[in-house]
């Protein structure tokens, strides 16, 4: 079977969060089932300057205006297809912001052109190869489906894959006219929403199946709670509404071999995690004497990671013993806090600023609990990886997080089946609690090595995902071909 994902950031040619984790994962992990997925990527400045190998050039029509061709070239074990529309993609900054951090402004353009790119290669833009389904991932790619519906290709089944429903591609509905889509799109079912256009609701409806990153977070979409407006488009498709868990490259994760440690490890022996802790607080200026457990942070420091809650509990952490490295940015406020509480707690509590990505690899090898108490979460990546590492996850109990680690409970425990802490409510006085329970805890150390074992045993390979999305795709393409 044929597949081409579309995604705007794929791990490792570019990546701002856990979209480009997946979308680099699955090629590899779905050739295990026989599926043949090729990536369409833009091809931002970040990504060119990775690619030396030979490229084949494909010409295409212009996209909304913007002249455009693909590269086709194989690097890293994946076939990639890169836009290339300099118009609209060889510019300063990241994939979706400029030098100076705010929105481009022609995201609306960029991406429409991006999801027209897809439909086209659907329909037979590359010689000796056409799909048999396509895969969107989040609203950058999500008026695929209504290019397709316009085109010879119109019965190429299609999956929509949600991966954080607070990002939806919302515009007014000026920018209608210049997508070259039929007038009838503009309507409830299509991209209409509240008078303006919404890219990831039209993508929602007119995909075959919607995935979402884990079960849970699939049913959360379904209420107003989380449904960020767009709990009545999840419930109407919730016949074709699936959660399926992501998982992380465990070749790339691995303590055994992972290059950025200062000393390897396995199950079989934790203790080399002693050297690794030594250098993390070493890297943080953390008292190497202190006894207290090292809590990590490798996150976006935003309100929807709890990261306002981390700093109301700062000095309890320290209080009740515990010492703390966060690694992260984005909110000024909560930067400047958080490194306000790095000075006042010096040696207890350290701050490095931004994304590293060898740093946030000894803080899984050498934190003893990952701090994740997010207020909505759809996967996840960070609590796996703390389980590969033996690093304990301490999450808020929603999407992904309450899917992928079981609280270390009475029954839990009793069962050997803990591999970290929940709490339920995502307040300050609830991450007090959890972290209180979570140190008291690792004063126990017979039962701290049961639980971070038992984590470390855990299947957070891509090998279960991968099977999911695969019959998926068959009974879709089954269903849509008979």
């Amino acid at each position: 079977m044929k597949v081409l994902s579309v995604a705007s950031e794929a791990y490792p040619l570019i990546k701002t969060g856990g979209l480009a984790d997946v979308a680099g994962a699955l090629p590899g992990a779905l050739a295990a089932f026989g599926v043949d997925m090729k990536v369409l990527l833009p091809a931002y400045p970040a990504v060119m300057e990775k690619i030396r190998k030979p490229r084949k050039s494909i010409p295409l029509p212009k996209l909304l205006g913007a002249e455009a061709r693909l590269w086709q070239v194989k690097t890293e074990g994946i076939e990639w297809f890169l836009l290339d529309a300099p118009e609209l993609f060889d510019r300063e900054g990241g994939p979706y912001i400029d030098a100076s951090g705010q929105d481009f402004g022609d995201n609306w353009r960029r991406f429409a052109a991006f999801s027209k790119a897809a439909a086209l290669i659907a329909e037979g833009a590359v010689p000796k190869w056409q799909p048999d389904l396509v895969h969107m991932h989040d609203w950058q790619a999500a008026l695929t489906p209504l290019y397709l519906a316009q085109g010879p290709a119109a019965g190429t089944p299609t999956v929509m894959t949600v991966h954080n429903l607070a990002f939806q591609g919302q515009y007014g509905a000026d920018i209608f006219s210049a997508l070259e889509l039929d007038s009838s799109a503009f309507s409830l079912d299509g991209l209409e929403y509240y008078g303006d256009v919404c890219y990831l609701k039209a993508g929602m409806l007119w995909a075959n199946a919607v995935t979402t990153v884990s079960p849970t977070y699939a049913q959360e979409i379904r209420t107003p709670q989380f449904g960020m407006g767009l709990d009545g488009v999840a419930n109407a498709r919730a016949d074709d509404l699936f959660g399926i868990v992501n998982g992380i490259d465990t070749s790339v994760w691995d303590p055994a071999t992972d290059l950025h440690l200062a000393e390897n490890y396995d199950l079989g022996r934790l203790s080399a995690r002693k050297a690794n802790r030594k250098a993390l607080a070493e890297r943080f200026e953390l008292d190497p004497k202190h006894k207290g457990p090292i809590f990590t942070v490798v996150s976006r420091l935003t309100w929807q990671k709890g990261m306002d809650l981390l700093v109301e509990t700062v000095d309890d952490i320290v209080n009740m013993g515990g010492r703390l490295a966060v690694l992260g940015s984005g909110d000024r406020a909560l930067e400047g806090a958080l490194l306000g509480a790095a000075a006042r707690h010096r040696g207890r509590v350290g701050m490095v600023l931004g994304y590293n990505e060898p740093l946030s690899h000894l803080m899984q090898a050498g934190g003893d609990a990952i701090l994740v108490p997010s207020r909505f979460e759809p996967c996840g990546l960070t609590q796996l990886y703390g389980l590969r590492y033996g690093c304990v996850p301490v999450v808020a109990h929603t999407g992904g997080l309450a899917d992928t680690v079981i609280d270390a409970n009475e029954a839990a425990l009793a069962a050997g089946a803990a591999t970290g802490f929940h709490f339920g409510s995502v307040t300050a006085d609830g991450l007090r609690r959890v972290i209180e329970r979570t140190i008291r805890a690792f004063g126990d150390r017979k039962t701290w090595s049961k639980i971070q074992k038992q984590g470390m045993k855990a299947d957070v390979t891509w090998e279960r995902s991968a099977l999911r999305y695969t019959d998926i795709y068959k009974n879709l393409t089954k269903k849509l071909t008979q």
